[in-house]
């Protein structure tokens, strides 16, 4: 995926990252068929069925809101993902022939959900194109759309969040790393592509911890009603966040524990 216009330098640079992940999650699944050409169309999904994801193997294939053109994609992008519900709707249209690699819906997600680094990468896909492709609107469309997803840099020390702030946002790092506290303790560390602050959005309390930057990040910022709605369109990536959150909590009452214990003694 490409977005037209100007764009800062980490949104070039998570375009890059993002571009790399269709092929690994698609790596040892076969296609459903033969590829498909489709010759020049001003709307794709049309003439795509609903039960079929496509790989592009060649060709543009451009994407219009109200008819002027936000984004293209080309070779090895997907198309038929289903857009985040609070996002206008697109048309994807071709000024040439397309062929495009077909891969049958249900098995993807079935592929995906069977191996936890596909289950990483392909939330790390959604959520970091919804945050593109939010921003290209804001550019595209101001005033009449003001979507909240963006990016914010933050210099080393600096609160990413704060323990027993209201939960509003899920996060995620771009560029750089952070740390997380408990009650002023370390408890772990927020690495490069990781999600953090999504554990109160499921639980609706409070932050649970603060998150410091320990050198200067950029940061993806996902509002809760954008970041729930997806989860809802992906019901196993849902399942697989709650799992990863899990084996955190696990991890952080365990380290925590064992900082208290020290302290007493």
């Amino acid at each position: 995926m490409y977005l037209l216009g100007e764009q800062p330098a980490y949104a070039d640079h998570l375009i890059t990252r993002l571009q790399r992940i269709p092929s690994q999650l698609l790596a040892g699944l076969a296609p459903s068929g033969s590829s498909l050409r489709v010759d020049a169309t001003d709307d794709l999904g049309s003439v795509l069925p609903t039960h079929q994801l496509f790989m592009i193997e060649s060709g543009l294939v451009h994407a219009r809101i109200d008819g002027r053109p936000l984004f293209y994609l080309q070779e090895g992008d997907l198309i038929g993902l289903r857009q985040a519900s609070d996002l206008p709707g697109w048309v994807y249209c071709a000024d040439e022939p397309v062929l495009l690699r077909p891969f049958a819906r249900s098995a993807v997600f079935t592929h995906i959900h069977a191996d936890e680094e596909r289950q990483e990468l392909f939330l790390q896909y959604l959520v970091g194109q919804t945050a593109l492709l939010s921003d290209a609107l804001a550019r595209l469309k101001q005033p009449e759309i003001r979507p909240t997803t963006g990016f914010q840099q933050f210099a080393s020390g600096a609160e990413l969040i704060h323990q027993g702030d209201d939960a509003d946002h899920v996060f995620i790092i771009i560029d750089g790393a952070a740390d997380a506290y408990v009650d002023g303790l370390k408890v772990g560390d927020v690495q490069k592509d990781e999600i953090f602050g999504a554990m109160a959005l499921f639980t609706g309390e409070r932050r649970s911890a603060t998150v410091i930057a320990r050198e200067p990040c950029t940061v993806m910022v996902i509002p809760r009603d954008q970041f729930l709605g997806l989860m809802q369109t992906n019901p196993r990536i849902a399942h697989s966040l709650i799992e990863s959150m899990a084996r955190r909590i696990d991890l952080l009452n365990k380290e925590v524990t064992q900082l208290k214990l020290g302290l007493a003694s």
